[in-house]
């Protein structure tokens, strides 16, 4: 009798650690470029914000959807995809007084640590790469769907994602203290990611 508690003891641990592992462990997920947003706003000279995008980027993350845990979320985006709609606005934006693309072709963001603040929201902390600048940037997340993709026929997540700048933080000072160009950047990250199975 005492052997058969013990074996069933032994059974009902085994399955509630494996049942609690299960939970815990994240799933690891690929950015669709295709589906993914890297937009910016900032003020012109006092008279309207302009909106702006990259239409090129990739990245990857781990994500425990139980506990709303997002982890090693690294965006990279290419900064000659710099796109206002404007052909001569952008190439001033690609040049030196701005992204300086031909010597950094390259800006990212990466994930430190996540706070929830509600059932699909929560703070995430993380780290802006620009111009070979390193600083720190928190975004509000919104967890906004995960189920199986109707058109894809995989499991998917979607997220979006906001945080505000300063631009002269990563040496981007042109036509900040004139007042022409906003010091303040705000940032929208919004993607549809897929499993990576």
């Amino acid at each position: 009798m005492r052997k058969r508690f013990l074996g069933l003891l032994a059974a009902f641990t085994a399955v509630l650690m494996g049942g609690a592992r299960a939970q815990a462990d994240p799933i690891d997920y690929i950015i669709d470029p295709s589906h993914l947003t890297v937009a910016f706003k900032v003020h012109h000279v006092g008279y309207f914000n302009m909106v702006g995008l990259f239409t090129k980027g990739s990245g990857a993350f781990s994500f425990d959807e139980a506990a709303l845990d997002v982890s090693g979320l690294k965006v990279v985006i290419a900064t000659k995809s710099v796109f206002t709609g404007h052909k001569k606005r952008d190439a001033h934006l690609r040049s030196a007084d701005f992204l300086n693309a031909s010597e950094f072709p390259e800006m990212m963001f990466v994930s430190k640590s996540v706070e929830k603040t509600g059932e699909k929201t929560g703070k995430l902390q993380g780290e802006l790469t620009l111009l070979g600048v390193t600083r720190p940037l928190t975004l509000d997340l919104r967890w906004n769907k995960a189920a199986n993709h109707p058109i894809y026929k995989r499991w998917t997540v979607g997220v979006d994602a906001t945080g505000t700048l300063k631009r002269s933080d990563f040496g981007m000072a042109y036509a900040v203290k004139n007042g022409w160009i906003g010091d303040d950047i705000q940032l929208t990250i919004g993607f549809e990611a897929y499993r990576d199975e």
